[in-house]
C-alpha cells in the first residue's frame, strides 16, 4: 500500500471519528441539555427560597438539607427502597400476566369482551383508598396486601391497550389469514398478539408507574413496622415525626424509582419492537 493511500484512509477515518462525535454532541444537545439546564435553575431556586424568605427547615427544607436527612438515615431509606421495588415489581408482573391473558380472553369473544370489560371499567373507578381496607381485611397488613393493591392499580392499563390492540387488527390481513382458513387461535397467536404489540408495551409503561404508586399507597394502608416498612411506611412515620427533610428524600427516591423501573420496561420494549415496529425503528434512527 502506498503514502497516499495509507493518508486518504486516515483521513477518511478522522472524518468518521469527528462525523460521530458532532453526532454524539447533537444528540445530546437535543435532548438532554434542555432538562440539565431546568434541573441546575430549580435545585438552584429550591436552595435559594428558603433562605431568602427565612423559611424553617421543617416547613420547607433545602436541597442540601435533604441530602444530608438521606445520608444521616440511608440504614433506614435503603432496605424502605428495597422493599418497595420488590412489592412494584410483582404487583407489575400480576398486572401484565393477568391483564394480558384476560385481554385475549376478551378479545376472543365479543360476547365475553361487551359482558365483562365494563366490570373492568368500574373497578378502575373505585378510588384505591376505598377498596384497601377491605383488602387489609381479606389478606392481613404487610406484603400480600400491598401487592394485590399495586396490581389492582397497575392492572387496568394493560388490558384496556393490550384489548385496543387486539381489535385493531389491520383488516386486509384479516381477510389474508381468512382466505387461508386461519382458525381463530392461529389469527390470535400469528396475526392479533404481534400486531397488539405496540400496544401492550405501551400499556405496559404506564402500568409500571402506576404499580410503584400502588405500592406506596398500599403501604400507607397495610404497611408494617419491624424493618419491613418500604417508602410509603416511612413517609408515614417521617410525617408524624416531623422529618420533613427525609420526607422528602423517600419522596424523591420514590420518583427516582419510577423513572428507573419505566426505563427499564421502555428498553426492553424498544428490544422487542426494534427490528420490526416502525415506531421503534424511526426511534432508532
Amino acid at each position: 500500500m502506498s503514502i497516499q493511500s495509507i493518508e486518504i484512509a486516515k483521513q477518511k477515518m478522522v472524518a468518521k471519528v469527528e462525523k460521530k462525535e458532532r453526532k454524539g454532541w447533537n444528540r445530546f444537545k437535543q435532548y438532554y441539555i434542555g432538562p440539565i439546564i431546568a434541573f441546575i435553575i430549580f435545585i438552584t431556586l429550591w436552595q435559594i427560597i428558603p433562605l431568602i424568605f427565612g423559611i424553617k427547615h421543617y416547613i420547607l427544607p433545602k436541597p442540601t438539607d435533604v441530602v444530608t436527612a438521606a445520608i444521616k438515615d440511608w440504614h433506614l431509606l435503603w432496605p424502605a427502597v428495597q422493599i418497595t421495588i420488590v412489592e412494584s415489581v410483582l404487583g407489575f408482573v400480576l398486572s401484565a400476566v393477568v391483564g394480558i391473558l384476560i385481554s385475549i380472553l376478551l378479545a376472543s369473544s365479543k360476547i365475553l369482551e361487551r359482558s365483562i370489560y365494563p366490570y373492568a371499567i368500574i373497578l378502575q373507578t373505585i378510588p384505591v383508598v376505598a377498596v384497601a381496607p377491605i383488602i387489609v381485611i381479606w389478606f392481613g397488613a404487610g406484603y400480600n396486601s400491598i401487592v394485590v393493591i399495586s396490581f389492582l392499580v397497575g392492572f387496568f392499563p394493560v388490558i384496556s391497550n393490550t384489548l385496543m390492540g387486539l381489535n385493531s387488527v389491520d383488516k386486509n390481513m384479516d381477510e389474508l389469514f381468512t382466505l387461508y382458513n386461519a382458525s381463530r387461535w392461529q389469527k390470535m397467536w400469528k396475526l392479533r398478539i404481534p400486531a397488539a404489540m405496540p400496544f401492550i408495551m405501551a400499556g405496559l409503561k404506564v402500568s409500571c408507574t402506576l404499580t410503584i404508586v400502588g405500592a406506596i399507597v398500599g403501604e400507607y394502608v397495610a404497611g408494617i413496622g419491624g424493618g419491613k416498612g418500604g417508602l410509603g411506611y416511612s413517609i408515614t412515620v417521617a410525617a408524624i415525626q416531623v422529618k420533613t427533610a427525609y420526607l422528602f428524600a423517600c419522596g424523591i427516591a420514590a420518583a427516582i424509582l419510577g423513572v428507573g423501573f419505566y426505563l427499564l420496561v421502555s428498553y426492553i420494549s424498544h428490544l422487542i419492537l426494534k427490528s420490526w415496529h416502525e415506531s421503534a425503528m424511526k426511534a432508532e434512527k
